[in-house]
C-alpha cells in the first residue's frame, strides 16, 4: 500500500513537469518553399525588377512577398550587374556577386554578413556542398580566387588565362569546373589543392555555359557559334557530341552573344533542356538516350539567357521569369515584382520553422543534407534564381 501510494504521488509531482515538456515542445510548421531571384540580372537594366532580392512564395502562385535590400545606387551611377548566385542550407546563408562584389546575406535575418571586393572584379560564384568554400571567378579575367565563405577571405587562387566566368561546384565536393570566356578547355580543380588536375576538351569553340551530370561523368557544354550544345566525358577528358538544334535558325541576340546561352538538366536527369535566344524559346531534348534527342519546344516572352528546375523538378525558371510546368511544357506563370514589372530568375528554397532546408545549387542535381533535414537546389546553370525548401 505505501509503495502504490508513493507511486502516485510520484506521478502527480510529474505530471506538471509532462505538461510543461509538452507545452514547450513546438508544434511542427508547414514547410514554406521560396524563390529568390537576385535583381538587376539583365546587365544593368533596372527594367526588369530594379535592385535587390526579389522573394516569391511558391505555394501560393509565385506570389511576391518582398523584396531584400542589396546595394544604394548613388545618384547619376549605373547599379551593378548580378553576376551569380549560391546558397548552404547547412548555413542559411545567400551569396550575390556582381562585377564589382560579393555579399554573403543570412536567409534568417535577411540581413548582410558581409561583403568583399576581389582584385578583378567577381563573376558567376559556386559553394562547396558543406557551404565552407566559394570559388569565385574574377570578372572575365585571368583567375578564380578560393574564398572561405563565413568570412570573405581568399584562401587561395587559381590562375587559367582563360577569361573566368562560369563555376559548377561538383556534388560530392571534390571537383570544381571551371570554364572562361576565351577558352574551349573545361578545367576540372581538386578541391583539397585547389589545383587543376583535368581538362575536358577542346570543344569546338569558347565555352559558355555548362552543366554536369549528378555523376559527374558527362558535361553539356554551349559554345559560341553553336545553337546546341556539345558533349564531353568528365573522366577521359573526350568531347563526344555535338548536338545542334533543328527546325531552327540562328539569328541576332540581344545578350549575351551565343545562340544558345543557358542549359540544364532536370533533376531526375531525364531531360536537357536549351536556351535559343534568337528565336526566345527553350528546346527540350531526351537525355535518357545518347546523345540526347531534341523532343520540344516552348516560346518564351523574352530572350532566354540561362534556366533552373525547381527542387522537386516540377517547375522550371527560365532567366524570362517565365514559371514552366516541366510536365506540360507550359507557362503557368511570370513573375512580377511589388511594381508589377516582370523579374529575372535568379534563385530557391525551401524553409521549415524559419530556417533553410533544401537548396539548388545553381549548377548542379544533387540535393545535399544536413542536420536541419537538409538540401538546397539548381540542376544546370541559372543565372539569378534561388530556390530554399
Amino acid at each position: 500500500m505505501n509503495l502504490h501510494k508513493s507511486l502516485i504521488w510520484f506521478l502527480f509531482l510529474l505530471a506538471p513537469v509532462i505538461f510543461l515538456q509538452l507545452r514547450a515542445t513546438p508544434t511542427p510548421e508547414k514547410e514554406q518553399h521560396r524563390l529568390y531571384v537576385a535583381v538587376p540580372g539583365i546587365r544593368n537594366d533596372l527594367e526588369y525588377g530594379g535592385v535587390g532580392i526579389l522573394v516569391y512564395d511558391i505555394d501560393v502562385g509565385y506570389k511576391f512577398i518582398k523584396r531584400i535590400p542589396t546595394w544604394d545606387v548613388p545618384p547619376g551611377e549605373a547599379a551593378e550587374n548580378v553576376k551569380g548566385t549560391a546558397a548552404s542550407a547547412k548555413t542559411g546563408k545567400l551569396y550575390v556577386s556582381t562585377i564589382k562584389r560579393v555579399a554573403c546575406f543570412d536567409l534568417i535575418t535577411e540581413k548582410k554578413v558581409w561583403e568583399k571586393t576581389y582584385d578583378g572584379g567577381s563573376d558567376r560564384l559556386a559553394i562547396s556542398p558543406d557551404g565552407k568554400i566559394l570559388y569565385v571567378p574574377s570578372l572575365e579575367g585571368p583567375h578564380w580566387n578560393v574564398v572561405d565563405a563565413a568570412t570573405g577571405d581568399v584562401l587561395a587562387k587559381i590562375k587559367l588565362d582563360s577569361g573566368a566566368h562560369n563555376t559548377i561546384y561538383g556534388p560530392d565536393g571534390s571537383r570544381v569546373y571551371l570554364a572562361g570566356l576565351r577558352s574551349p578547355i573545361l578545367s576540372v580543380a581538386d578541391t583539397k589543392t585547389h589545383t587543376v588536375v583535368n581538362a575536358i576538351g577542346p570543344f569546338s569553340n569558347s565555352i559558355r555555359p555548362f552543366t554536369i551530370n549528378g555523376s559527374q561523368t558527362l558535361c553539356f557544354v554551349n559554345v559560341n557559334e553553336l545553337l546546341g550544345f556539345e558533349v564531353g566525358d568528365c573522366k577521359t577528358g573526350k568531347t563526344l557530341h555535338r548536338v545542334e538544334v533543328t527546325g531552327y535558325q540562328k539569328g541576332p541576340t540581344k545578350r549575351h552573344g551565343c545562340p544558345s546561352h543557358g542549359i540544364a538538366l532536370t533533376p531526375d536527369e531525364k531531360e536537357l533542356w536549351l536556351a535559343d535566344s534568337a528565336n526566345s524559346s527553350i528546346h527540350v531534348f531526351d537525355a535518357t538516350v545518347m546523345p540526347p534527342k531534341q523532343t520540344t519546344s516552348i516560346k518564351l516572352r523574352d530572350q532566354p539567357g540561362w534556366i533552373t528546375f525547381s527542387i522537386d523538378g516540377c517547375r522550371a525558371y527560365p532567366s524570362t521569369g517565365d514559371v514552366i510546368d516541366t510536365s506540360t511544357k507550359r507557362i503557368v506563370t511570370t513573375l512580377e515584382d511589388e511594381t508589377g514589372t516582370g523579374g529575372r530568375v535568379r534563385q530557391r528554397s525551401t524553409r521549415s520553422r524559419g530556417r533553410p532546408v533544401r537548396h539548388r545549387p545553381q549548377t548542379i542535381t544533387k540535393d545535399f543534407e544536413d542536420s536541419v533535414k537538409s538540401n538546397f537546389a539548381n540542376h544546370g546553370n541559372g543565372e539569378n534564381p534561388y530556390t530554399i525548401e
